[in-house]
Order: structure tokens, then sequence, then C-alpha cells
């Protein structure tokens, strides 16, 4: 999230798309609500008239899989009628650069952009550069009007998406798509403000990254970042998967967001060179530049005393992957499908159900050696050798259960949606044989590492050299502590005369801004330094902080946990200024800039008052005034992304890999350009087949969590939602004889699964290009295995494709093709 839960108060147009926090995150609706008290109006666009549109003011019907089309719509409107906040879009955003006259777009190419190559199915991205001028800086035109220049070519991109083109995409009527537009471009003023709220009904597509994109640009164009009550926010699926995606969980990102080295980026400095963004923008703070203090002051946390200058710094032992290898979630059990795993360590997980394609995910579990399944409970993933359709004598996997405790039963934190790192402690003993996460972990290591010492083995110094000092039991505070960061030998301010210890040997660092790139700190993540700190002598954990004061009014809650970076509670919050510091909006004002004030670091006059700045340095029109945008290169928000987007620079509509058309309404281009097509007989896709003829998707509700290994060992939810059900409508339900209540088989090309017929007005034909569409819907929180009768049926991702986003390669869960037949 750029904002936080208790920020949604202060918006005064709150649009719900690609989530349903009502069901799915009931506390975040508090706040809503909290704003709809205020006056503010709820818009909310979903397929399916969920529990967050009962308490919508204005609430929108749209296929699955046709966001864009729809957000696309919503910026031409924007565009057309001059609802965008002009000083805003000028000064903070990259509407003015100036584009490669070569580059060509979807208008021009028939939804394909310039440099595509069909064979590769993958961009050449040059012509999607900006025009530089002798100074290294990108042509600008202030005026918006050079042909070349973003606003330009966004307009052209745009200009296809009309209201009835729209319509007839999304199935979404005229009426509705210009009432959301007109009440959400309301928002494109300094006073007022506009949020938007999304979770994985809109990341889970083969466009899930330009789904958000698209919405950034809305925002930008609104002046809607930055700001209270403003922001994209998205609505992590539990409660620390912002911690976890923090700390490195992905495959391609370490710690703190930094870049996974490849096998060809051979030593740290090339790593610096290629990972470290630059600019010539003398205005531009280009935060990333700091690279090399973040890089280096990991590996000392991790090698510690043996990374070395001159063994830089241990980067030889940090893991890494092949030149253009996808270590994504698809992609690791495709390899596992075809036999090139030997084991598995299934932690905290249940992919048996919770994995797109789910039969041929529980095929790729029958191919290992072994499997470590880490859970409270066992599951199907852990008993996949013993369930539907399969003989376990003809299973080769051993398997081992390891059972680790629930979040109360241990210490530690976690770091919610609005990146509020939490403390939180531990309420009862872990309950018979079950260990906390972090005490397997710990045991693990011992174990391998003694293996090493005893027996030898293929690169051992990777684990050998590890700084790991917990004993026996490990303390959750001395992670966290490491995690913060330590000066590991006295650092002086060798600018100052006499040079000034800033640092003392031992001592937590207080923030990242003292991180060195020399190795004389250490820092587990870069992001998180600050969390548990050293003031005066006196060791605070900042994340236990329970303060309640919160004396802007805005519900910012500074003595509250704390929040990366540096207690920020808005990110890219200068932006809610304008070029000389004042605030855009004077009753919601989040940052100021006061003159006369004393900094006390600088001790010079002018420092910012409220929210913790994105950096101290003075607004735009001060000398030495920055951008706003400060992880940016260019320091400015991107309406146009030249290089990081694989399928385009803009957004653009593609049909989901399963869709009930035969061609792009809007263009020539059926799916996304750049997607991965797997080509086992498993991985077969069906669009516009007659035998799946109705788009689905699928969703949670309250009483289960994920794929329910939890609630499901919960009598009491478990008795709420006991079985697996498909929503309907009405109008489809008459089409197939088939009665509110009735059991029916639910089926794709890749499985099926038994379900209850829930027939309801909350699903509605739609319009689509002429013809009628049915959309059904199913919650993902079943699997075979609990409760032992069966009843309650099998996982809804024996029906999803496998296929994933062109940029993250998360699944296409939201989007595909089944059909519905009586039992």
């Amino acid at each position: 999230m750029t904002n936080h839960w208790i920020d949604f108060k202060n918006a005064d147009v709150v649009l719900v798309m690609g989530a349903n926090p009502a069901s799915n995150h009931p506390i975040s609706m508090k706040w809503v609500m909290r704003a709809k008290e205020k006056g503010a109006k709820l818009i909310v666009v979903d397929p399916r008239f969920t529990q967050t549109a009962s308490k919508a003011d204005l609430y929108a019907p749209m296929r699955s899989g046709t966001d864009i089309a729809f957000l696309g719509g919503m910026i031409k409107y924007i565009l057309d009628n001059n609802l965008y906040y002009k000083d805003y879009v000028i000064n903070y955003t990259n509407a003015a650069y100036l584009v490669n006259p070569d580059y060509k777009g979807p208008t021009d190419l028939n939804g394909l952009f310039s440099g595509y190559d069909e064979k590769g199915r993958k961009y050449d991205k040059k012509t999607w550069g900006y025009q530089m001028g002798e100074d290294g800086i990108p042509k600008k035109d202030p005026t918006l009007k050079d042909p070349h220049c973003v606003f330009q070519l966004m307009k052209k991109h745009y200009s296809r998406y009309t209201l009835d083109k729209v319509s007839s995409i999304t199935g979404t009527p005229k009426d509705k798509l210009e009432a959301v537009y007109k009440l959400y471009g309301s928002t494109g003023r300094p006073n007022k403000a506009g949020t938007e709220l999304y979770a994985m009904g809109w990341t889970q597509h083969t466009v899930g990254t330009q789904n958000i994109r698209a919405m950034c640009i809305v925002q930008l164009l609104l002046g809607n970042i930055g700001i209270a009550g403003g922001g994209i926010n998205a609505m992590r699926g539990e409660s620390n998967v912002q911690g976890s995606t923090d700390h490195g969980i992905l495959f391609h990102i370490l710690p703190g967001y930094n870049p996974t080295p490849s096998a060809s980026v051979k030593d740290l400095n090339t790593y610096i060179e290629k990972f470290t963004p630059k600019t010539k923008d003398p205005k531009s703070v280009n935060w990333w530049s700091n690279r090399n203090k973040y890089i280096t002051s990991y590996l000392k946390a991790i090698y510690g005393k043996a990374a070395t200058k001159e063994n830089d710094f241990g980067y030889a032992w940090l893991p890494k992957i092949d030149e253009g290898q996808n270590a994504s979630w698809l992609m690791l059990f495709d390899k596992m499908f075809k036999g090139q795993f030997e084991g598995f360590f299934a932690w905290g997980q249940n992919p048996a159900c919770s994995g797109a394609n789910s039969n041929k995910t529980r095929a790729a579990l029958a191919k290992l050696k072994w499997m470590v399944n880490v859970n409270l409970f066992d599951n199907e993933t852990g008993e996949f050798w013993k369930g539907p359709g399969v003989n376990p004598k003809d299973i080769q996997t051993e398997v081992f259960m390891l059972p680790c405790v629930s979040s109360i039963e241990k210490e530690g934190s976690l770091s919610n949606s609005g990146r509020w790192a939490q403390w939180r402690y531990k309420a009862i003993e872990p309950l018979g044989q079950s260990k906390p996460d972090a005490e397997i972990m710990n045991e693990l290591f011992h174990k391998i590492r003694d293996l090493y010492k005893k027996e030898g083995g293929k690169f051992p110094a990777p684990i050998m050299n590890l700084t790991w000092n917990y004993g026996k039991h490990i303390n959750a505070h001395d992670v966290a502590k490491e995690i913060n960061g330590y000066y590991l030998e006295d650092v002086y301010d060798t600018k100052a005369t006499p040079p000034k210890l800033i640092g003392k040997k031992g001592d937590l660092v207080p923030s990242f801004v003292f991180l060195q790139a020399d190795g004389k700190t250490s820092c587990g993540c870069w992001i998180y330094s600050q969390s548990y700190t050293q003031k005066e002598g006196k060791i605070i954990n900042m994340m236990a902080r329970r303060g309640k004061e919160d004396p802007t009014g805005l519900g910012l809650y500074s003595g509250w946990a704390w929040a990366w970076p540096v207690n920020r509670r808005i990110i890219y919050n200068r932006a809610s200024v304008d070029v000389n510091g004042n605030p855009l909006d004077p009753k919601r004002p989040l940052l100021r800039w006061d003159a006369n004030k004393e900094d006390p670091v600088s001790k010079k006059p002018g420092m910012w008052v409220g929210d913790v700045p994105d950096g101290p340095a003075p607004p735009m029109a001060k000398d030495p005034g920055k951008y706003p945008f400060i992880m940016m290169s260019d320091g400015k928000g991107a309406l146009f992304v030249p290089a990081a987007m694989n399928e385009g620079p803009f957004p653009e509509h593609y049909e989901a890999l399963e869709c009930p058309l035969e061609e792009n309404l809007l263009s020539k281009q059926r799916i996304n350009p750049t997607v991965k097509i797997f080509g086992e007989k498993e991985d077969a896709f069906y669009s516009c087949d007659m035998r799946y003829p109705y788009v689905a998707t699928t969703y949670r509700v309250t009483e289960h969590w994920q794929t329910g290994v939890m609630t499901r060992h919960t009598p009491w939810l478990l008795e709420m939602q006991p079985q697996s059900f498909v929503e309907m409508s009405k109008e489809l339900a008459a089409e197939k004889n088939i009665k509110n209540g009735d059991r029916v088989k639910v089926k794709s090309g890749r499985g099926e699964i038994s379900a209850v017929a829930v027939v309801t007005s909350r699903f509605k034909p739609f319009r689509i290009g002429g013809q009628t569409v049915h959309q059904v819907g199913m919650p993902w929180c079943y699997g075979w295995q609990y409760p032992v009768k069966g009843s309650q049926g099998d996982s809804a991702n024996l029906l999803t494709p496998t296929v994933g986003d062109a940029n993250t390669m998360i699944p296409e869960t939201k989007a595909f093709m089944v059909n519905v037949e009586k039992a």
C-alpha cells in the first residue's frame, strides 16, 4: 500500500475493484464506512454483487478479465473532460517527457507495441526510450502538446477506449460506466481525494501487473498519489504477506527488494553497477543510488566477520539464479512435474489446493523422492498420495510431517498491508510436539552444518560462513535486531572537522540513512532499519510501541508500532504539497514546509512538519529542491514505463487465456503477447470451446482462510460454510434447469469438482460483443482431505489453467472457462 488502512477514512471517493473488503478484509471495511459517514462515496466494480457492493453508492458489474478495458475507458474520460490535475501532472509525472519518434503503439500496430518478436514472444524495447538532451536528461515539453510527449501518446493510446467499445468488452452498461468515470474523476482537484482498494481480483490475471499500472495512471492523472485519502492500496491475503515479501520470499528479490543476482553477475562491483539506477537530473533523489550500502550491509548481516573487503564481502557465496531463470510458482511445479526435483519443503502452504491446475500440482508431488510438510494440520498436500484417484502403492514420494505452531504460540512481528510492522507476544505455549518455524529452521541449519563439517560436500562456503549466533533456541528479538542492523565498527562523519563519531561499534543502527558501503555496518533488510533501534543508549523495539496520539487527526498514529520506511505512513508524501511546500489540500495537510523552523540534524532553517517526509530535501521550488517520487530514478510518477514491463509501456486490454470471444474486440491481438505458454497436454487451454461456455472466477469467503487448512478444522466456521458452492445467475440456472441447492458438477478442461448450486441475483448475464455471456463464481477454500467424509468438495483450483502474469507469473485464477451440469 502507498497509504494504510486507517487512511481510507480520509477519502472523498473509495473505488473497490478487484477486492471484496466487507467479506475478506472486514476490519478495513470499518474505515471505508467511516469515510461514508463523513460523506464519501463508495464505488464497487465487480462481476458479482458482493457484500461490499451492498454498501456501495454506485455498483457496476464487469466481466472478469476486462479491468484494463474498464480503466482505459476511465483514463480516456478523464483526459477528454479535462478532469486531470494539470499542475500535479506537469510537475510530478513524466507526462512532458519526449519519447523516441520510432515508438509505435497498439493504435498503429493493431494491439502490439513496436519491437515485438513473435517467435520469442518478447519485445525489443529500444524504441520505448526517451529522447535525451545533451545534459543526459530526458527532453520535455511542459505544454504537453508535442505529439511525441508521454501525455499525447497516452491520449492516442486510450482514444480507442470509447464508452461503446468498453461496454461491449466488459459488459458494463454505458450509463454505469459514465457514472463511475464521472464520480471518480471528480477527485482530480486539490480539495478532493480518491483511493483505490484491490486484492487478488486484480493480480491473478495474465495482465495482473498492468491492471495495477492502469490504476496508477488514473491516480497520477488525478493527483491522488502521496496524499491523505488517496493511493493505490493492495489488500493483502493474510496478515504478513507484506512482511514476507519485504524479506525476500520471492525468487527474484533479496530482503529489501534488492535484486537476486544471476550467475553472470560475477562480483559485487558488477552487481552494484548493473542494479544501481543512474540519473543526471540534480533534482532527482534517486534513492536506489544507495544500493551499494544496502547490499553490502546485507552481506555483512548474513556472513558477519567472514565477509571482508578482500573477499568481496562474501558475494561469491550468495546464491545465484541462472541467466534468464524464472523460479516462480508455476515454473517450479512444471519442473517438478517433469521430474527435475528430488525434494520439496511445503512450508506453511497447501499447494495441492492453492496451486493453479491442481491436478498437475498433485501429479508433480508424486514425482518427488521426498517431501516435508510443515503445517499446523495435515492437509491435502501432505496426504496427496492417498487423494482421490490415487493408489498409494504407485507413489514413490516419502512424506514427513513437521508440526509447527500458530501465530499465538510464538513471539515476533508481522507487517500488515499498510507496511506497519507490529510486534506480537506469545499468548500460550506450543501444543504437543509442535515448534515455532524459527526453531525448526534453527535445528535444520545446525544438522546441515554438522553434516558439512563431518562429510564435506560441494561448495560448503555459503553454509559454513553463515553468521548464526542464535544458540540452541532462537530469540525473536535477536533476529529483529539483526534485521535492523548494527554498527560493526566506529563510524565517523569525515566531512566534519574534526571527524565526528556518528555510530559506535556494537550499537544498533538508527536508520538506513547511516548504513555504509565499506562493511562497517550490517543490516538484514534495509527498509526495516529503525524498526528495532537505539536512542541515547536505550534500545527500543519500535514495533512494540502502542501510542494512541494522533495530532494530525488524519489517523497517522505515528506512535503506534512502526511503518517502513522510517515510520513514514504515506509513501511519496511530498507529492501532497505544491512546489513551494504548501499543502495541496489545507483540510488534509499531510506535510508542510516550514522555512523558519530549524532542522535538528542540519541545524539550518527549513524543515518538513507532519508525516515523516520522503527525504529531508526542500520542495521543488526551493534550493536544492527535489522531485517527490524518490524511488524512481528520474523522480517522477510514471505514466509511461519505458523498460520495466514486459508487454508494453502503457496497459493494453488483452483477453484472458481462456475467454468466450474468438477475437479481442479492441485489436487483432487476443491475449497478452508476452505470456508464457506451457506445452504439456496437462496445460492445454480451452477458449471459445462449446464444452466450456461460461466464464468462471474464484474468491474467498469470510468464514474460511486460504485453502481452509486452519478454518476447516474450526467447527463453528465449518458449520457456517460447510461445503463448496457455485454461484450462478437465475437466468443461467433456468437455462440449465438447475435449482437452488442442487448438487452440480463444475468442469473445465483440466478437472471437475462437485458443488452446491447457489442461484442468485448477485450474478447477471453480460452482453459482450452482441452476445449473451454467463459468469459463475466459486470459493477456493475447500479440499478433499478434511472433513474426512468429503462432502465439502474439492479445490476450485482443479479447474484453473497453467498460465500466469507476463511479469510476475502469478497464476490466472480469476478468469477461465467452465461448464456447469446437474450432478
